[in-house]
């Protein structure tokens, strides 16, 4: 099979496409002819030699660890059920989703609902199972208003869809007009470009006299320390990612002065909060997509342009949950 292998920790370009043997199935486990590949801002930090939530991985290595495609083989003690079927799952602690065929356990198969290609089912088991995880820090409803920062992006997207579907009052914020209009069509009541220098004086603009009750802060920096701004008393701060750079560190005289909290809602916090069990929100999302509630944004690559897809993602040069597309495995 065909697959992107890293030898040596550094640059994009450390990713090659290459030939490798074909995974073996063991027990308990299905081989996956892959369709789609998500590509995490976990891998290119592993790619680069940081070392994250996960261990860095023994050289050489295929990234990458959320797929969807077909169940192409059984190993021993499977359930022939499983043979044909369109599925999508997260690879865990294991990689090797950059490839043309996966191993994986069957606990980790959830069948893809019939109106989700490949890729955004891909989006939905990685991106919008952390999404559901950051929801379990806030209650959302009608008197709600949510600011997201990084509105284009893949967790973004869906935070918006989810807050509108609960009746709130959504404050999208990304970088260039492009976004903006993307966030606008994804249904945010207000979109505002983060770039522009007053954007902070036309949100509070349209909001009128009305103050963010929550903010999803996926950006950090001093877009993150505007958007705290637009806070208002018993407001949360609820920080997801750090595309800008750093995380915002609020201190706590400031927060008990404005009666406001901060906390980090990923990674260790989250673990913590579901008892390190994922998989329940991995139902969640699969099945608000399911019920068409949620609609992951995709920007997808081919498999061989994996180093380009890399480039992309660290320079914020994208646009949603970032995918590579699998061709079908030639065979004979």
């Amino acid at each position: 099979m065909h697959a992107i292998r890293l030898h040596d920790f550094g640059p994009a370009e450390h990713l090659r496409y290459e030939t490798v043997s074909d995974p073996v199935p063991g027990p308990g486990q299905v081989l996956i002819r892959v369709a789609a590949a998500g590509v995490h801002f976990i891998d290119t930090a592993l790619r680069s030699g940081a070392p994250g939530p996960f261990p860095l991985p023994t050289l050489p290595t295929i990234p990458g660890r959320e797929v969807a495609g077909t169940v192409d083989r059984i190993g021993p003690d499977v359930d022939g059920v499983w043979l044909d079927k369109r599925v999508v799952a997260h690879l865990g602690p294991v990689p090797g989703g950059y490839a043309e065929l996966a191993v994986t356990e069957t606990a980790r198969l959830h069948e893809i609902p019939a109106d989700l290609d490949p890729a955004e089912a891909v989006a939905i088991v990685g991106t919008g199972r952390t999404t559901m995880g950051i929801l379990l820090f806030t209650e959302l409803g009608p008197d709600s208003v949510v600011v997201v920062t990084a509105a284009a992006g893949g967790i973004g997207t869906l935070l918006v869809q989810y807050a509108k579907n609960l009746g709130a009052t959504v404050v999208g914020l990304a970088g260039g007009p492009a976004k903006v209009e993307l966030v606008r069509r994804n249904g945010a009541d207000i979109a505002i470009d983060y770039l522009r220098p007053d954007w902070p004086d036309q949100v509070r603009a349209e909001l009128a006299d009305r103050r963010a009750t929550v903010l999803f802060d996926g950006v950090g920096g001093e877009i993150s320390r505007a958007a705290v701004d637009l806070l208002g008393k018993g407001g949360q701060h609820l920080i997801y990612g750090a595309a800008d750079g750093a995380p915002l560190s609020l201190l706590e005289e400031e927060l008990t002065t404005r009666g406001i909290t901060s906390e980090m809602v990923v990674g260790p916090r989250l673990l913590q909060r579901v008892e390190g069990d994922l998989r329940p929100l991995e139902d969640k999302a699969m099945a608000e997509a399911a019920a068409g509630r949620l609609r992951p944004a995709v920007q997808r690559f081919a498999l061989a342009e994996a180093a380009e897809a890399h480039r992309a993602l660290e320079t914020r040069g994208t646009v949603g949950k970032v995918v590579l597309i699998v061709p079908p495995l030639r065979t004979g």
